[in-house]
């Protein structure tokens, strides 16, 4: 299946229309957050590139020995510096700094509602088109490996799932969306599924 540019449009569109922010306690309405809770803001690219087979999501895995969520499925982000001039900025330099994607290689398509984390964190997801081919450079001490998921399979209800653990004493419920030997689950699962939800 060849690529098709016109979804990049459809993309666009989608993302303009206001949005709900959602939360890693989407699925667990019981639990009563703190009243007045500072949030450290925080960014992430979603980066969308076209491949012979059509659109596809780049994701990383996270390095096992990171301190926060080793393993883990993840967009490239993080936290928001004092230099960064906003959030697209802070996703532009984390993707350059994880993945090597060069910041002249992205066009910003938009914006998902801001997802709010367990861990403290007010993420704004930035949308991008990837224009080109790059030279791909894994951060070593954060990412060990890069990866591609299809747009057709996040963009596809029935490639979700609600799964469970105990958290803190409780019953923590969450969306998965696994893919081959990855299983993308919590926050990035959550923000994939929002933009499924735009585009459906």
């Amino acid at each position: 299946m060849k690529a098709d540019p016109a979804v990049f449009d459809r993309i666009a569109g989608a993302l303009a229309r206001p949005g709900d922010p959602s939360s890693d306690f989407d699925l667990n309405p019981p639990l009563a957050l703190p009243p007045g809770r500072r949030l450290r803001p925080a960014a992430v690219l979603c980066a969308i590139e076209e491949g012979p087979a059509g659109s596809q999501v780049i994701l990383t895995k996270r390095s096992s020995a990171l301190k926060h969520h080793p393993g883990q499925i993840a967009f490239p982000g993080g936290k928001q510096d004092a230099g960064d001039a906003d959030a697209t900025a802070t996703a532009l330099r984390e993707a350059r700094e994880e993945i090597g994607l060069p910041q002249d290689c992205v066009e910003v398509l938009g914006f998902l509602p801001p997802h709010e984390t367990v861990t403290g964190f007010q993420v704004s997801p930035v949308v991008a088109r990837v224009l080109h081919p790059f030279e791909e450079c894994a951060e070593p001490g954060e990412v060990a490996e890069v990866f591609r998921v299809p747009l057709s399979h996040l963009l596809r209800p029935e490639s979700y799932s609600i799964q469970s653990r105990r958290w803190r004493g409780n019953r923590r419920y969450y969306y998965t969306v696994p893919y081959g030997p990855y299983y993308i689950w919590g926050a990035t699962a959550r923000m994939l599924r929002v933009l499924a939800e735009r585009l459906s």
